[in-house]
């Protein structure tokens, strides 16, 4: 077996038709393998590495040079995506060898985090990834919105193609990178794909010049679905103006599909509101995004609200030894634990999954141990929760 990083035009005939055959209808139309070339553009910072036999591509890995939001800190992000493997070569352990090769890449540029959306969650957890919220979606009908058709709201709103509105819907989701745990985007030259393909229209709403909410959204037919991407707003007044705008849509559709974040409550949005919300996981799609730390400076300076303990990371290959956890200043510290550290303090022994969860917000101590990633002591436990507080991520980019 032989691995190798591969040049842009490679992509059109070794990862791109593997990766086609893992997550499209098969065969492929003739007219799917030229838009492979279109493509190529927004895939021009990716690393792409294959494994190969005999000059056959066995198996392919590509990561996106991301950025995400982990508890007020942007950090470089590695997005693992299209993860396939030939079918004559699955299980020999290629996307093993080929997971290790690109997070060591990526890692060493400097990425501290990594996420992807998993085929299997529990073949990527053995990685130290842990599960983040999936994003839910919400059914209504735009007749049950009517209450809200002569609400006097304090917004302006927008509406355009994504076309001619990319640059303020960049501009947007980059402030909410800024301010929103668990967020990513991804690099601008795969961005701007949503921008060339121009299949969405853009509502934005605008308070006193600043966009304030934002939302995607295409209508499949007359008398369908007006499915909107995620709804992203900063308050009441911004989701209420959005709410008001696919109101006036009554007549024109049958229902409203719309993502909303993991904490949205659309059944407290209006009184009578007839409204259908789920977060569907299953294998092997839909899945739920997964992510985890590949660098403890992710965690450096982190505002903690006090906290110490000694922390044992193992079975890892980036993460594993082990650390003393100090927020005693009030800003997390990650040191090297020294031998007058043994005894002195609460110890927790965590797998890289669990370090991850605790650092995403995703799971309390307790979880931890019950899900056999680590053994967390009581007093561990306490002194974890005031260094990683619950906090639900919304990871946004969907890779």
């Amino acid at each position: 077996m032989r691995i190798r990083r591969l040049a842009a035009e490679e992509r059109l005939t070794t990862s791109f038709p593997l990766q086609a055959y893992a997550f499209e209808a098969s065969p492929l139309e003739a007219a799917r393998t030229d838009e492979f070339r279109a493509y190529l553009a927004y895939n021009a910072g990716n690393t792409t590495l294959v494994a190969e036999e005999d000059g056959i591509t066995a198996a392919a890995v590509s990561a996106i040079p991301m950025r995400q939001n982990l508890r007020g800190a942007v950090l470089p992000m590695a997005g693992i995506a299209g993860v396939a493997t030939h079918p004559l070569a699955r299980r020999r352990g290629h996307v093993r060898t080929l997971m290790h090769q690109v997070l060591d890449g990526m890692r060493d540029e400097g990425h501290q985090l990594s996420a992807l959306h998993p085929f299997r969650a529990s073949f990527y957890e053995r990685f130290g990834y842990v599960g983040l919220p999936r994003r839910r979606t919400a059914i209504f009908t735009p007749a049950d919105l009517a209450p809200l058709v002569r609400a006097e709201l304090p917004d302006e709103v927008v509406w355009e193609r994504i076309g001619v509105g990319y640059g303020r819907w960049r501009a947007y989701t980059e402030r909410c990178l800024r301010e929103r745990h668990g967020f990513a985007v991804f690099p601008e030259f795969r961005a701007v794909g949503l921008r060339d393909r121009d299949d969405r229209w853009l509502v934005s709403v605008v308070r006193d010049g600043e966009t304030v909410g934002a939302v995607t959204y295409r209508i499949d037919n007359h008398a369908g679905t007006l499915i909107a991407d995620d709804l992203l707003v900063d308050d009441p007044y911004a989701r209420t103006s959005v709410l008001q705008f696919f109101a006036r849509h009554v007549d024109q559709v049958a229902r409203i599909s719309v993502h909303v974040l993991p904490e949205e409550l659309p059944e407290l949005w209006l009184t009578d509101l007839d409204v259908q919300v789920e977060a569907r996981v299953a294998r092997p799609d839909p899945t739920a995004p997964m992510a985890r730390l590949l660098s403890l400076d992710a965690l450096a300076d982190q505002p903690v609200g006090g906290g110490r303990v000694l922390v044992e990371v193992v079975g890892d290959r980036w993460l594993a030894g082990r650390h003393l956890f100090d927020g005693t200043s009030g800003k997390l510290a990650v040191e090297p634990a020294g031998a007058s550290a043994e005894g002195a303090v609460p110890a927790a022994r965590l797998t890289a999954a669990g370090l991850s969860a605790l650092a995403y917000g995703v799971l309390d101590p307790v979880e931890v141990g019950v899900r056999g990633l680590g053994e967390v002591p009581v007093d561990a436990a306490r002194e974890l929760r005031r260094l990683f507080p619950r906090e639900l991520p919304h990871l946004f980019a969907d890779f």
